[in-house]
């Protein structure tokens, strides 16, 4: 005879309750890896206990490597932004205001947060699935027999890299953003280069730039902890190493996210 016990683990309800709580589970897992393995890397820096090739290497990696795209993904952007609303600002009688707008925007939000996703895309998925293959071929292993922190050969040069050359990307990506969307306004509109950055400059005062590179900071070493604290997780084969970038992608879009809301919270609101 079944009981209600073995009836009940066979439901629906059991199963999607038990896949909840191993989320959860997995979760806490890996948000305390994280805290953990970003408190070891602060230490190391803060000891200055820093391999200058290998942060040479990482920045190159980081900063030119991943350049193209940015500028890429930034521009399209501003482009898609300025093309829907220029036009219209022009045709209400603001055309004096499109070059403040587009600039707060790119400033505030689109060059931190687009050129993040840049960053996770191409140089977080890298950096996780690399860690991660050398975790379930054990060469982490060997480091560690050879007495050698892992924590400092491989996460300390990568998330100071990414906490280095963030800000540098981003400064380039929004004076690039705004300079097309000074292109788009002067193609789709009547108004002139120089009505565009007459305004660009009545909107951007030093708290947006100040608070831009601080998130730029905040989500380049955010992107750069998550995906090594990812793959240095991993485990069963190139299954796990997969698995391991899929979750390094997510987490990082997620942080970037959240850190963009508690930034907006704490400054302008």
């Amino acid at each position: 005879m079944v009981t209600f016990k073995q009836y009940f683990r066979q439901s629906v309800t059991c199963k999607i309750f038990r896949a909840f709580y191993k989320q959860f589970v997995d979760f806490i897992a890996t948000f305390g890896d994280i805290i953990a393995n970003g408190v070891e890397t602060l230490k190391f820096i803060m000891l200055g206990q820093i391999d200058r090739k290998e942060l040479a290497d990482q920045c190159v990696r980081f900063g030119i490597s991943s350049l193209p795209i940015t500028l890429s993904i930034v521009g399209m952007t501003s482009i898609i932004v300025t093309s829907q609303v220029a036009s219209e600002m022009v045709k209400q009688g603001g055309g004096n205001f499109v070059g403040l707008l587009i600039s707060i925007l790119i400033v505030r939000e689109v060059g931190a947060v687009m050129s993040g996703f840049a960053i996770i895309s191409m140089i977080g998925s890298s950096l996780a699935s690399e860690i991660a293959t050398m975790r379930v071929t054990e060469q982490i292993d060997a480091i560690t027999v050879l007495k050698v922190s892992p924590i400092r050969y491989l996460f300390v040069p990568r998330v100071l890299s990414g906490i280095l050359m963030m800000p540098v990307l981003v400064i380039i990506a929004s004076a690039f953003g705004i300079i097309t969307g000074a292109i788009t306004t002067a193609m789709t509109t009547e108004l002139g280069f120089l009505a565009y950055f007459d305004s660009t400059w009545l909107g951007i005062y030093m708290k947006d730039l100040g608070v831009c590179l601080l998130k730029s900071v905040t989500f380049g070493g955010t992107i750069a902890l998550i995906s090594c604290s990812c793959g240095y997780q991993a485990s069963g084969g190139a299954k796990g190493v997969g698995l391991a970038t899929n979750k390094a992608v997510v987490w990082s879009l997620v942080a970037i996210v959240v850190w963009d809301l508690i930034f907006s919270i704490m400054f302008f609101f």
